[in-house]
């Protein structure tokens, strides 16, 4: 039953990073008519009163220290995550977010050390955390000019850290024994709520129309339901079976996610710096994965 546990935390995390990985050439569309708040409110309402649907039943009452995990979730793993990302796909490139976000899985392996286990990551995790983000650059910089834009990756690397953030705090919800659906809904709801005051002072806009766009419908139903609402508690799934550390090393798979669907989605080629990157990728992945010996 373990072992079967497991292999379903590993294919709920693969298929969570495979619809993160689309997710990106969807945000990347819509933010020709919506700015980066916008999205953020219609995906994650979109999700809630999906989520909502699905399991109406109301959480149990939290204390207020165990209510404050869920507030500081929706600080980092909503709000600050996904608000500085979409804003620095504004001043950067796309390939050098990409590389940057891969830091995650150190990030998450570091804060669970310092706050969580007190057993520091195994060598093989760090040698695997090295072979993935060579991969990662490899991928994202194939037949691309580096250049660095200060302000943009600077955003992207506080994402990153909100994430790693984001992936302990989970953690300590999960040992509170709510269900995984009201977990997440609560996580969105103080992320929305967080996301007030920027939706004043960004001057959002409730412009329907742009929804009669297919494309600009279709990209964001993809966001709420599907990379949102779904990807979310699948993600608290793998990590309830899988742990922050291990489960947070599939991030390394988005650039090539991406990649592949650039292949179908716009006749891109797959060269052969990419392909090298996409087996520094998967091998750093089994190490990162693999566990620690004891002692």
């Amino acid at each position: 039953m373990k072992g079967q546990n497991r292999f379903l935390g590993h294919a709920a995390a693969l298929f969570t990073i495979s619809v993160w990985g689309f997710a990106f050439i969807t945000i990347v569309v819509l933010l020709r008519s919506f700015s980066p708040t916008e999205i953020l409110f219609y995906r994650f309402t979109l999700a809630t009163l999906a989520l909502y649907a699905v399991y109406p039943r109301k959480m149990k009452r939290n204390t207020l220290r165990q209510e404050l995990l869920f507030v500081f979730a929706g600080l980092f793993g909503v709000t600050a995550y996904f608000l500085l990302q979409d804003t620095a796909l504004l001043f950067t490139a796309a390939s050098n977010a990409s590389v940057i976000v891969s830091f995650s899985p150190i990030m998450t392996g570091l804060l669970v050390w310092l706050f969580v286990t007190k057993e520091r990551p195994s060598g093989s995790f760090f040698l695997g955390a090295v072979c993935a983000i060579m991969g990662v650059a490899l991928i994202s910089f194939a037949g691309i000019q580096l250049e660095l834009h200060p302000l943009g990756d600077f955003l992207v690397f506080i994402s990153a850290l909100s994430w790693a953030i984001y992936s302990v705090l989970l953690k300590k919800i999960g040992a509170l024994g709510h269900h995984p659906i009201q977990i997440i809904r609560r996580i969105f709801i103080y992320g929305l709520l967080f996301l007030i005051p920027f939706m004043i002072t960004t001057g959002f806009q409730f412009e329907f129309q742009r929804f009669t766009e297919p494309v600009n419908l279709l990209s964001m139903l993809y966001l709420g339901l599907l990379s949102s609402a779904t990807g979310f508690v699948l993600w608290n799934f793998s990590l309830d079976r899988l742990g922050p550390v291990r489960v947070s090393v599939y991030i390394y798979l988005i650039p090539l996610v991406t990649v592949v669907a650039s292949v179908f989605i716009l006749d891109q080629v797959i060269t052969l710096l990419k392909a090298c990157g996409i087996v520094l990728v998967l091998i750093g992945l089994v190490l990162s994965n693999r566990k620690k010996k004891a002692t």
